[in-house]
């Protein structure tokens, strides 16, 4: 499955997490891209994922599916890992400043 368009204009995130399947993680740097983040998309592949940077807290309000959110502290160590957040839910971490938003491993 191809990266949605909206995703494919993002650049992509370099992440020392190799532990994550997610080959292709884009940054949402800019207002709007934060603001759509993966909101109204019908699926996100596998190997996909969005990086929010400089935030402690999201929602899945819009989504279509469940993600699994990886919190990572100033230095991109993982702090925790949130899965299967069903949408219209909201989530946050007070050590975080950066979280990785993926499809759930848990959503079909």
């Amino acid at each position: 499955m191809p990266l949605p368009r909206r995703l494919r204009r993002l650049p992509a995130a370099h992440l020392p997490l190799s532990h994550l399947s997610s080959s292709d993680v884009r940054c949402a740097h800019d207002p709007l891209a934060r603001l759509l983040g993966l909101a109204g998309l019908r699926t996100l592949p596998a190997h996909a994922g969005l990086l929010l940077p400089g935030t402690r807290s999201v929602h899945t309000l819009g989504m279509r599916f469940a993600l699994d959110l990886v919190w990572l502290d100033r230095e991109g160590r993982v702090v925790r890992v949130d899965h299967n957040v069903r949408p219209w839910r909201v989530r946050g971490c007070r050590g975080a400043r950066s979280v990785v938003e993926l499809r759930s491993t848990l959503d079909p």
